[in-house]
């Protein structure tokens, strides 16, 4: 299901999705002055994420935004983490690969493809099993799979996919989602197949950021992104009242009941997260404020990093997409 006019579906299903939802719903005053605080502030992303400061060399910031993007789920075990003082679980596995590039610079196609539970265990600073065992048993897959991957099809090159892209934001989208079944981001809700593709939509939002938009970061689609659909920015937006849940469903969030993924409830969740804050993005255009929903995205992403906000409980769900 990709292509071209990816993002037009993507935000099509949503939408539809968002329309038929049961467990989920928008509110739309709390939305309004939402859009109103953005348009009033106009804030600046915080610089809070590792995959958008470069390294001195190109390279090797196109091989870590490759490298932390091959592994950038897991929210469903994080709780079960070894975290850093003040550090998420995504805080804290991209601190421990960003210090691994800085010490021993980026792992080779070769040997990512050898990579096994235990050392990335090591790398990251977790144990081999229980649930975070399963985790980096995960990562160690994923990495397999992009090392195999770029030696494959790109001469073991990590900007060899880039350069594919062609500057097209879709089209990286389509080599990585075909390339890596880690990547195939898509969910079935009463019928309709709905694609959210968070992972490698974020793959080159990181490397717009990490390399300044030039170069092979520059994509001319950028505009086009959606919402990167995960469980942090639909809690933060739940904190907000922008989204409002059906009470059993808060209340099993709230237990820390695990949601299955593909159930009804976990894509209300994230498509009609998607679908407000294409709303938002809207909004601020009306009132002069030209954002699109990347920059919407970090906005909600970083305001979740709040005490406040991560003091109550978030949606979790097992799963290789987020």
């Amino acid at each position: 299901m990709t292509g071209p006019d990816l993002f037009e579906r993507i935000r099509e299903n949503c939408a539809e999705v968002a329309r038929r939802a049961r467990f989920v719903s928008i509110d739309d005053a709390a939305l309004e002055r939402l859009i109103a605080l953005f348009t009033r502030e106009r804030p600046s992303s915080p610089g809070l994420d590792p995959a958008h400061r470069p390294f001195k060399d190109p390279e090797a910031t196109i091989a870590f935004v490759l490298t932390i993007n091959a592994i950038n789920f897991g929210s469903g075990w994080f709780p079960h983490l070894t975290k850093r003082d003040g550090r998420s679980g995504y805080l804290t596995i991209a601190a421990a690969l960003r210090e691994r590039f800085e010490t021993k610079g980026a792992w080779s196609a070769g040997q990512l493809s050898q990579l096994d539970t235990a050392d990335c265990a090591e790398v990251f600073g977790q144990t081999s099993d229980g649930p975070a065992g399963e985790l980096m048993a995960l990562y160690a897959e994923a990495l397999r799979d992009l090392g195999s991957f770029l030696h494959r099809e790109h001469r073991s090159r990590f900007a060899g996919p880039v350069e594919a892209a062609g500057r097209s934001a879709a089209r990286l989208v389509a080599i990585l989602a075909d390339a890596m079944p880690f990547y195939r981001d898509v969910s079935r809700y009463e019928g309709l197949e709905v694609p959210f593709y968070k992972r490698a939509q974020i793959t080159s939002s990181d490397l717009s950021s990490a390399l300044g938009g030039k170069a092979l970061g520059r994509f001319d689609d950028l505009d086009e992104l959606t919402l990167f659909a995960d469980n942090l920015v639909p809690h933060t937006l739940r904190m907000l009242e922008v989204l409002h849940y059906d009470l059993l469903l808060e209340l099993r969030i709230d237990h820390e009941e695990l949601l299955e993924h593909g159930c009804e409830a976990e894509v209300e969740i994230r498509a009609v997260a998607l679908h407000a804050v294409e709303q938002i993005v809207a909004g601020c255009h009306r009132r002069g404020w030209p954002v699109n929903a990347q920059r919407v995205d970090h906005l909600l992403w970083s305001r979740g990093q709040a005490p406040s906000i991560k003091a109550r409980p978030r949606h979790r769900t097992r799963c290789t997409f987020y």
